[in-house]
Order: C-alpha cells, then structure tokens, then sequence
C-alpha cells in the first residue's frame, strides 16, 4: 500500500469555464503561480508560468488573487485580464549579521519510510517552536523533505511564514519564491537557504508547503472496474502531484488550509479497526497526528 488517503471537501476545476491571465501592474509581465480561488469558496486554481488561467465557474463569480510581492486583488469572473500591483515596503533599519555556518544542528522528524498521503490541494505547515539551540544556532540553512510522485519534475512551493497572535501561520518572511521540481517516484529533496541568511525569529516560524495547481501537476488515471450487475465501467481521476510523505507523532505542531488560506489545525487519524489485519501497516497511524517526513538544518 503506498497511499494513505485523507478526505476533505475539495473541488478540482477539471473542465474550463472561463479563462484569464494575471499580469504585473507596472511592468505588464505575466504573474506565474499566482493563486486564485472563488471568494469564501474553496474552489482554486494557480496561474501558469505564462500567468494564464483557467477555472470551473458556470456563473459569475468574486474571484480572489494572491501573489508574494503583490496586493491581494478581488475581481470578477467576468475579467480575462488581472493586474496586481506590487507591493511597497517601508524598510527599517536593517542589521544584517553575518552566519558563520561553523556549527550545524538536525531538528525535525524524518524517515524514508513516511506515507504518501493524497491530500488533494490542501497545505501544510509545520511550526518550528523556539528553543535553546536556537540561541546558538539562530540561522535557518537547509530543509530536507520527502515527497512521492507519479510525474516527473512536479513543481511544489516552500514558504518560510510568520507566527500570527493567534499562533496561526502569517505572512511570508522570505520575498522570494522557493519553487522547488521533484523527482519521479520517492524522493529526498533539499533546499539550500544560505543566501538568504535567514535569522530565525524569536517567536518561532512555519515552514508551509503548497500545492501549485497548474497543468504540468496534474496526473491523470482511468480505472476499470465491474459494477454490481457485471457491467464494466471506466473511472477517471486526477491529482495533484507531488504529495508529501508523512509520519506519525504525537503534539500537534501541523496546520492546513485549501487554496484560500483559512489555516486549521490537523487532527488525529482514527482508524475505525487499528487491531485488523487490513491495517497492519496503519496501525503506528492510529490516534496521532501526521506531520510530514522533514528536517531543517540551523547553523550559527
């Protein structure tokens, strides 16, 4: 068995009913992976490199744009040309300190033998509370994550977030796009983050990782089967690759959201029998949370 299926109340846009493209304000340049989603809906896509898009909607609809280093923009369903401005940051003084990357620690949680599990277009983040190693080793170096996928090159985005009062993940804390291409199959995949001397803030931080819901992603699969009168049926699906792997644990330090932002907490995986032999292999995944299989490098 290599999937582990959760279920959650997603809608995949698997026939066009309107298009558009995203563009820079200012520049006129298209916007790649910029994420759009129907107002209080989780219906969404993501922007292709282009900045085109497409999406399921019969009727007009208040659509929503989000991209890093852009105004989140609201505009109807009718508007085949998105312009997002960018954003203007007042910059305060900045003391930039200097890692040595002498001394190294792992933390995380981390195993070649995680689970691949179909969350469909749900994210996931991780909350990295602060600790005493943090005082000596204060900058963020290296993620290493394992994923699974059925194409080649899948393309999933990292985001380095901050903490809100309400301890939900915030903003992003790196302007850049991470977008990192994974291998085929199962595969251990490593982001190196030391250009951006990243100082990890006293509050702690997230590490979110987000589905890119663009055509390249999609993996598609026909299923035959027999119905209860004998008659053969074809089943098509799709999904969204990659999926990460995940194992078991026991605190609840992971958040999700759809597409549109709205962060909850994850809970714990219940299976109805855990002591059958159809779950043998689930069992070290009943009554615990998953977090994905991971680890981060802090240096000095």
């Amino acid at each position: 068995m290599n999937k582990f299926l959760v279920l959650f109340f997603i809608t995949f846009s698997l026939s066009a009913q309107i298009r558009g493209v995203v563009k820079d304000s200012i520049s006129g340049e298209p916007i790649p992976y910029v994420n759009i989603w129907v107002e209080n809906e989780t219906i969404g896509t993501t922007s292709e490199v282009n900045g085109r898009f497409s999406l399921d909607i019969k009727e007009e609809k208040v659509l929503v744009f989000s991209a890093l280093g852009y105004e989140t923009k609201k505009s109807s369903s009718k508007n085949e040309i998105i312009l997002l401005k960018p954003k203007v940051f007042e910059l305060d003084e900045i003391i930039v300190e200097q890692p040595k990357f002498k001394k190294e620690i792992e933390v995380g949680n981390y195993e070649t033998g995680g689970f691949r599990i179909g969350l469909g277009n749900i994210n996931s983040a991780v909350y990295f509370k602060p600790y005493d190693e943090m005082i000596t080793h204060p900058f963020l170096k290296e993620i290493k994550f394992l994923t699974k996928s059925d194409i080649e090159n899948a393309k999933i985005r990292i985001k380095i977030l901050s903490v809100n009062a309400d301890n939900t993940p915030g903003e992003s804390l790196i302007d850049d796009e991470i977008i990192v291409s994974v291998k085929k199959g199962k595969s251990k995949n490593t982001v190196d983050l030391t250009g951006y001397r990243f100082k990890i803030p006293l509050i702690g931080f997230f590490i979110s990782f987000e589905k890119l819901l663009i055509e390249e992603n999609k993996y598609y699969t026909e299923h035959t089967y027999k119905d209860n009168q004998g008659n053969k049926t074809t089943r098509k699906s799709m999904s969204i690759e990659p999926e990460l792997c995940f194992i078991p644990i026991e605190y609840d330090i992971v958040w999700q959201s759809p597409i549109n932002g709205n962060w909850t907490k994850t809970k714990k995986q219940m299976l109805q029998n855990p002591k059958s032999y159809e779950n043998l292999l689930m069992r070290k995944y009943h009554d615990k949370y998953l977090i994905p299989s991971m680890t981060i490098t802090l240096s000095n």
